[in-house]
């Protein structure tokens, strides 16, 4: 009985040490985007977000066959878009049954089909007959599921923050009249009993000001206050969160869960976009990570855990018409990192090389110029009905930003100790068991 109580001891000791010195292993999704014509084939994708990142779930922004069918069993969760244009018709269940057996049947649940998008920003681009048709086309999509046996599949769509006519101060925020009672009420009753999520596409990147700057990046800043609760934001995507979660509740749905469908940061940009760089979008990304991951949650919504897709998965040299569009990507076409924050493991072996025969561009995957979402997202502008005055700047000067490259000394020297530590580990753990 004492040798078993000493083995066990030494058990406990050496797994306690193992889970202190090997950091948690995140997850996070991507939005995978295909308008660019030298990208890998989804195959190769496939393996590489399964063997070498931490990304568990993608967002897709059609229903290609290829893309679907390469993530078959390989446990990454997959969200699919139907196109804005085929709403209308998706409201008669005969169709919608039918897109189900085309779109949907042949891969699942081999692939891990999570959410059907129906459309994106649909209440923002239009037109009316869309918006009119989208709530019932959600509902005659959800029945045909079920009647189908594929129940566990959600239905969503998601939203610019046009939907909001105000988000400074978030307690003051509400959604645009006619949107709110007309479109948005209906499907948060259709989305709380479906279980399924309220998604939104919050771009702290077009509230960008020299200003503002790290108060868009998650870094040290004086802070936004809100007087009607006391409330210091210390950033924006906080701030915006709480605005939709605050509109919501006005509406009485506070209880649906938020999904973040899309966010981002360029890497690079247009010349006078001097803010598009490598170093605040990995400033961005590690904060939006480090947020997202550690349960924290928002100032009005403690403890919230927000699912998320960061936007995008590879740098698109078709998208357009700015460069700002084309470097939203974590990783370059060849599966080389932009910036580094972790979302890949060490590397273990060559990466993938890209193939001719990537992925076709779709016209689906980008509507229009996401430039337009501008004039309603994160201005000043008083016409627009949007965010917010900038935060006071903060009285310290500029930090040091905690984000490195990956080619860079500091991350070299970091993964070198990171090593030697995992090393240390593994041998005194196994000594410790023996």
């Amino acid at each position: 009985m004492e040798i078993f109580s000493k083995h066990s001891s030494l058990h406990t000791h050496a797994l306690i040490l193992l889970l202190l010195l090997f950091p948690a292993v995140h997850s996070i999704g991507v939005n995978y985007g295909t308008l660019g014509d030298n990208l890998p084939p989804p195959s190769q994708v496939a393996h590489f977000l399964k063997s070498r990142t931490i990304i568990d779930r993608i967002r897709i922004f059609d229903v290609n066959h290829d893309i679907i069918k390469s993530f078959a069993n390989s446990g990454i969760l997959v969200s699919v878009t139907l196109p804005n244009g085929d709403i209308p018709s998706l409201t008669d269940p005969r169709n919608a049954r039918r897109w189900i057996d085309a779109n949907i049947r042949p891969f699942y649940p081999a692939t891990k089909i999570h959410y059907i998008c129906v459309g994106t920003e649909v209440l923002h681009w239009g037109p009316q007959k869309l918006i009119d048709n989208l709530v019932p086309a959600m509902k005659v999509l959800h029945a045909a599921l079920v009647k189908e046996g594929f129940g566990d599949i959600k239905i969503s769509t998601p939203h610019s923050l046009g939907i909001l006519q105000s988000s400074d101060p978030p307690s003051n925020a509400s959604f645009r009249p006619g949107w709110d009672v007309g479109s948005l009420a209906p499907m948060l009753e259709f989305l709380k009993e479906t279980k399924s999520g309220f998604m939104v596409n919050p771009y702290t990147y077009f509230g960008y000001s020299p200003a503002n700057a790290n108060f868009c990046l998650f870094k040290p800043n004086a802070g936004l206050f809100d007087k009607a609760t006391g409330i210091t934001y210390t950033n924006q995507f906080d701030q915006l969160m709480d605005a939709v979660h605050v509109s919501m509740k006005k509406l009485g749905y506070p209880d649906v869960e938020i999904v973040v469908a899309e966010t981002g940061w360029p890497s690079g940009g247009d010349p006078a976009n001097v803010h598009a760089n490598p170093v605040n979008a990995a400033a961005y990304i590690g904060g939006l990570m480090k947020k997202v991951n550690s349960g924290d949650g928002t100032p009005l919504m403690p403890g919230r855990k927000f699912e998320t897709y960061i936007f995008a998965l590879f740098n698109e040299n078709l998208k357009g018409p700015s460069l700002d569009e084309k470097n939203f990507g974590l990783f370059r076409p060849d599966f080389t990192q932009v910036y580094n924050v972790g979302i890949e493991h060490a590397p273990l072996a060559p990466s993938p090389s890209p193939m001719a025969d990537g992925p076709k561009s779709s016209a689906a995957d980008a509507p229009k110029s996401r430039w337009k979402d501008a004039p309603f997202f994160n201005k000043t502008n008083s016409s627009s009905g949007s965010p917010a005055k900038a935060p006071p700047p903060a009285s310290s000067t500029t930090t040091t930003d905690a984000n490195v490259r990956a080619s860079s000394p500091a991350a070299t020297n970091a993964n070198v100790v990171f090593a030697a530590r995992s090393a240390a580990a593994i041998i005194l753990a196994v000594a410790l068991l023996v």
